[in-house]
């Protein structure tokens, strides 16, 4: 310590024993003596350090003249491994705080979705898309039978366009016409019909020509289990195609593909059909009616001529298990009335009693099956006794047929005895003698 400091000291101290100090300078006293202190420790700290190297570096034997022999200055930019070219690191671009070298153009940073900084909203426009799951085999079949199902009630192709637009089929788009001619092939004829309807209008929409082929490439190899349950399977699938063909559902070449190369009896027995009924005279017409006439959509006057057929052919051949199939076959059970009129009318313009047992015998048989109920039967011979004055202008004994026409009906449990009842009769003039006056009895 110098003199100086050493006088200030002793004459605080003196001060601070006789009591004199204030709290102001007792203070300032403490901070003086720690800022003392730490001073002395600094330079002690440094001495022993630059000791300590030297020490090191002589027992090393290294060169005073290397970097790692050098002692190290502060924020010095060179390195200190010993390699290099002296230069200072980064070419000098580098360093907290800097920006690059001068002159350098940094290219646009992409953003990143899943950096913590980034902002959605200052991206832009954000557009929002429905991603949704392709079905699998499982999936695809529970789905698609009730949208089949349902068609064959309401039978709108555009309904079902729409439902397949939701749905992501995948590469299994092909499989909805395979599930849709498997289900009709155990269906009605009509049920047949609207399917191919549905894939007539589905190609070039939904579904391509390449799919519909792949589609009828499986069903002929699943031939053997569906004969297993439908048994004219074949043919069906063989009617199944050419229409698909006339439809231009499916390309003119896929008949030509399978020729010499098909080892199952049963897909050859389908390709056979439809190349009969394709090699037919105006195939492309008739392949229309290829599934007959079935269901409501057809006209009511195609309906009312083939009911007409129908009781002709009966009349001429007696077969009532046909003409029961026949029926059948049409699936109006609604318009069966239809049926029982024209019966009734066929009889009136019939000569003889050979149409009165034969129509009768039908009615039974159609009665007894269940084929025809109670409200059909009596609404058809109901619109017989509204429209009989007509009928009575072509056909002078019409009352007269119709009477014992109604009885036969009714001994054989065809009609009730209010419908019989019901039936209307002409009304007989008869006069008494000529004593009354030529007066007409009551």
């Amino acid at each position: 310590c110098q003199p100086a400091e050493l006088d200030e000291d002793e004459a605080a101290l003196e001060a601070e024993v006789n009591g004199n100090w204030t709290p102001q300078e007792k203070a300032l006293h403490e901070a003086r003596l720690k800022a003392k202190a730490k001073r002395r420790l600094r330079k002690s700290s440094s001495r022993s350090e630059s000791l300590s190297e030297s020490l090191s570096g002589e027992l090393a034997g290294g060169d005073p003249h290397s970097p790692k022999g050098k002692v190290p200055v502060p924020n010095d930019r060179k390195s200190r491994a010993g390699k290099g070219r002296g230069l200072p690191k980064k070419g000098g671009a580098g360093g907290k705080g800097v920006w690059g070298a001068a002159g350098m153009v940094y290219e646009v940073e992409e953003l990143d979705v899943k950096d913590p900084n980034y902002d959605a909203i200052e991206q832009g426009d954000t557009v929002y898309a429905t991603v949704v799951p392709e079905l699998d085999e499982k999936e695809l079949e529970k789905t698609v039978n009730p949208i089949v199902q349902e068609y064959f009630e309401h039978g709108d192709t555009k309904e079902v366009q729409m439902l397949l637009k939701d749905l992501n089929l995948g590469h299994h788009k092909y499989e909805f016409s395979s599930l849709a001619v498997s289900l009709s092939l155990e269906g009605k004829a009509s049920h047949r019909e609207l399917t191919s309807r549905l894939l007539s209008d589905l190609v070039g929409k939904e579904l391509s020509e390449s799919d519909m082929a792949r589609a009828f490439d499986k069903i002929l190899k699943e031939l053997p289990d569906l004969i297993l349950d439908t048994p004219e399977a074949p043919q069906m699938l063989g009617q199944f195609i050419a229409r698909a063909i006339a439809d231009h559902a499916l390309p003119m070449s896929f008949l030509d593909r399978y020729k010499g190369k098909v080892d199952c009896d049963y897909a050859r027995a389908a390709l056979d059909r439809a190349a009969v009924l394709l090699s037919m005279k105006r195939e492309m017409v008739r392949l229309d009616n290829v599934w007959g006439v079935g269901g409501g959509l057809r006209p009511v006057k195609h309906l009312v001529k083939e009911m007409n057929l129908l009781l002709k052919e009966y009349l001429v051949s007696g077969e009532v298990k046909e003409a029961e199939r026949c029926l059948r076959d049409l699936e109006v059970p609604h318009f069966h009335h239809e049926l029982v009129y024209e019966a009734v009318v066929m009889v009136l313009e019939s000569n003889g009693d050979t149409a009165i047992k034969m129509m009768c015998q039908l009615l039974k048989s159609f009665w007894k099956t269940g084929l025809i109920t109670v409200d059909q039967m009596n609404r058809g011979f109901q619109r017989v006794y509204d429209e009989l004055p007509e009928i009575y202008l072509d056909v002078p004994h019409a009352h007269t047929i119709m009477e014992s026409f109604v009885d036969l009906c009714y001994q054989e449990s065809v009609i009730t005895k209010l419908l019989r009842d019901t039936c209307p009769s002409r009304g007989r003039k008869r006069f008494v003698s000529e004593g009354d006056g030529g007066l007409i009895k009551n």
